[in-house]
């Protein structure tokens, strides 16, 4: 008799009313993690027969779990944001202490203890883990409490051994924290025509600030161009790995030319690979964790089956269609009539077909309205009252996000107990919040609020959203509130049209990056012994194939290798397709909500609870993920803005 019929046996022994396929299914579940660490044959069939629960209990069994659950999760993960906390945020360093608090687990064994000390075996004995086909294909008709029994299967995770669950930490945090101190110098940058356009001790966050201070230069008009050129070859310096050494010195006085790339006229040989000793690090640890993971062996099957809960092909498609549609082609003819000249490779990151007043008369708006974060943090209740909400929501959901200043690119940092804030991190110019904290502090808020409403509305087992595209969704909602709240705002349908042809600029920008993304992790798999220098070889050859093929015919040649920029690919692996999906989320949400009240439908939604994407979006507008919405819109919105 095999393991599991003997223990199948012992519980029908012991519970002769119980349905005999309901018994062997939970035992074969056990069964499949059940080691000789565990116990024997007999000791797993008396740990079944000990604990399995009747059919009429199982509510009250549903019950325990999901409240042991959030409370275990709940406050270790509060445990571990906290400590996470002085090397997130500028104001507060001390070196000595901050990098070993953020490292320190307060539980690095909890995956294997979860298992050996049986809590993962009294679940999977008695809740089924469904798979990604099967919840895609019944998830929609399933009750909260079916719902409730998947996730909490699915909460208990593989068996990650502790030192590797330690070290797998350790490397995410230190590519984290290498990206979040990218701050290039560009005080001594000069442009092909010998111009120095910044500060001597001005220093830029790569991408994201350089991208913004690039964005920022289409205000100037053509003397802002010299400008971007110089700022995209810094992009594509960093890329390579040869911004010269003298450079992160921080010394101004030496000239240097990125597009060149020679201080005050001699070349740069040196090259610099931390970016992809990083990213190599990830992979190889990720490669370490592939067999702990039967179902989904690699990283991109634990991406986006098991965690995206959309499969890769699916989101494949989807950028391809937003690339290669019709409705692309007649934006950019609206972007290249805006500009009044040709697109140039830097042009992919224009987004501003509305009020586009230089970056200091913004500065300037914000610094009136909201002088410091401070000043922001106060007013959110108020600002929430001005987009809609009631005062009792506005009270309470301003007074639940907290603002801070990230040492790196803007964040957000949801609760995972009803009793803890959201966390709000933006940046800001060193006098004042500026336009650049305030706007990425409108798409943070988005997050924020999406992350206090889906921790308070849906039961424990379910708080959250489906995956990151669905809070991105509301981060870029709320980020288009922006101007609305500095009063500058389009109005009627002409911000209905902008809302979208920004939506549809920045998904492209940043769909090339991701689907980039997505092919260098397949190379990795088949090159699994690859240098640094090779992977940053890959990444630059894959950046100018991807651009060829969607962006070429457009925006012509890229010497800045730019669909490699995003830093994300160092920090957060595969996260950037995440943003796309956002983008096409927002639309559709943006399309359904006309007529309606945004702050009433923003309640609903965040509080549908962690389904699949496609059933969430099913229950918030009625369909599932589609493109059409943003196609449809930015076609007939090109048309509008040409006339």
């Amino acid at each position: 008799m095999s393991a599991i019929d003997t223990a199948v046996a012992a519980v029908l022994a012991e519970h002769s009313q119980a349905d005999t396929e309901e018994v062997r299914a939970g035992v074969t579940r056990v069964a499949e993690r059940w080691t000789d660490a565990d116990g024997d044959e007999q000791a797993m069939a008396a740990f079944c027969k000990d604990h399995w629960v009747p059919a009429e209990d199982r509510h009250r069994l549903r019950d325990r779990l999901e409240t042991a659950l959030e409370q275990i999760h709940g406050h270790l993960y509060e445990a571990r944001r906290v400590l996470r906390k002085w090397t997130d945020t500028r104001g507060d360093d001390l070196p000595q202490s901050d990098d070993l608090l953020a490292q320190f687990d307060p539980a690095a064994d909890l995956s294997e203890q979860l298992w050996k000390q049986k809590l993962g075996f009294l679940c999977r004995l008695h809740f089924d883990d469904p798979d990604l086909a099967t919840m895609l294909a019944d998830g929609g008709s399933w009750s909260s409490d079916q719902w409730a029994d998947a996730r909490l299967s699915q909460a208990f995770g593989a068996r990650i051994p502790a030192e590797l669950s330690e070290r797998s930490r350790h490397i995410g945090h230190a590519a984290s924290k290498w990206v979040s101190e990218q701050h290039i110098p560009v005080g001594g940058v000069v442009t092909a025509d010998g111009e120095a356009p910044f500060e001597p001790d001005r220093k830029l966050l790569w991408h994201w600030l350089v991208r913004e201070e690039l964005r920022g230069r289409y205000g100037d008009g053509a003397e802002g161009l010299p400008v971007q050129r110089a700022l995209a070859f810094v992009m594509g310096r960093a890329i390579e790995g040869r911004i010269p050494a003298s450079v992160w010195e921080g010394d101004a006085q030496k000239k240097w030319d990125p597009a060149a790339n020679t201080i005050d006229g001699v070349a740069n040989e040196g090259e610099d690979l931390a970016r992809y000793e990083h990213w190599l690090a990830q992979f190889r640890v990720q490669q370490e964790l592939d067999p702990y993971y039967p179902k989904h062996p690699t990283v991109l099957g634990r991406r986006f089956d098991l965690q995206r809960e959309i499969p890769e092909t699916e989101v494949v498609a989807l950028i391809e269609t937003l690339l290669d549609s019709a409705a692309r082609n007649e934006l950019l003819d609206v972007v290249e009539a805006k500009l009044g000249r040709p697109l140039e490779a830097h042009d992919v990151y224009f987004e501003e077909l509305g009020d586009d007043r230089p970056s200091r008369e913004l500065d300037a708006i914000v610094a009136e309205r909201f002088p410091d974060e401070d000043a922001f943090d106060a007013a959110l209740p108020e600002v929430l009252r001005g987009l809609g909400f009631g005062d009792d929501e506005a009270e309470f959901l301003g007074t639940r996000i907290d603002v801070e200043i990230a040492r790196g690119a803007g964040h957000a940092v949801r609760p995972a107990l009803p009793e803890f804030h959201s966390w709000l991190r933006t940046n800001r110019l060193p006098d004042t919040l500026g336009w650049d904290g305030f706007d990425t502090g409108m798409h943070e808020l988005g997050h924020c609020l999406e992350q206090v409403i889906s921790t308070h509305r849906p039961r424990p087992a379910l708080r959250g959203v489906p995956n990151t595209a669905c809070t991105e969704a509301f981060a870029f909602l709320y980020q288009h509130q922006a101007r609305a709240v500095l009063g500058i705002a389009e109005t009627g349908d002409r911000a209905g049209d902008i809302a979208a042809a920004t939506s549809m600029l920045n998904a492209c920008q940043i769909a090339g990056p991701a689907l980039l993304e997505i092919r260098i992790w397949r190379w990795l798999y088949e090159h699994p012994e690859a240098t640094p220098a090779e992977l940053r070889d890959e990444v630059v050859a894959e950046a100018g194939r991807v651009w060829d093929r969607f962006f070429r015919d457009r925006y012509g040649d890229d010497p800045y290798h730019l669909m490699a920029a995003y830093e994300h690919s160092v920090a957060y692996p595969l996260y950037l397709a995440d943003y796309v999906i956002g983008l096409v989320m927002a639309q559709q949400i943006r399309t359904h909500v006309e007529g309606r009240d945004l702050a009433e439908e923003t309640m609903r939604i965040c509080g549908i609870g962690r389904v699949t994407p496609d059933a969430w979006m099913r229950e918030a507008v009625g369909t599932g993920l589609d493109a059409s919405p943003l196609l449809d819109r930015v076609s007939a919105a090109a048309q509008r803005l040409r006339d």
